[in-house]
């Protein structure tokens, strides 16, 4: 069974660090983009950073520029989210997608593209960020 699941999230203060885990299991990443996804209560779904697994190729969205980091580890079939430096706009549950052999890392993170796109898709996990 193809599966991406998350974890990591939860209550961090302003300008704290959290790192979130994508694993994949019934599949290997190789050849897959893998993205992240955020979407906040009464706003839309925003691709925040995705990586081509063979390439290392990476994408970040402005709002995320320079604090966040995405990474994978080959051996363990995961890829990372390291967030540093986070804000109360941080907020919000974030999920992973993986997309088998995107055409370009920037499209991989086009959230106007439907979920029926991605190969797989995670559950989400909870980020809040409040003092």
């Amino acid at each position: 069974q193809v599966q991406l699941v998350e974890s990591g999230g939860g209550l961090v203060q302003p300008g704290g660090s959290l790192r979130l885990s994508c694993a994949a299991s019934g599949f290997t990443l190789d050849h897959y983009g893998i993205g992240w996804f955020r979407q906040a209560p009464g706003k839309e779904r925003e691709g925040v950073s995705c990586i081509i697994y063979n390439d290392g190729n990476t994408y970040y969205a402005d709002s995320v520029k320079g604090r966040f980091t995405i990474s994978r580890d080959n051996a363990k079939n995961t890829v990372y989210l390291e967030m540093n430096s986070l804000k109360p706009e941080d907020t919000a549950v974030y999920y992973c997608a993986a997309e088998w052999v995107p055409f370009t890392v920037q499209g991989m993170c086009d959230s106007h593209r439907p979920i029926s796109d991605y190969n797989a898709w995670g559950q989400g996990t909870q980020v809040t960020v409040s003092s």
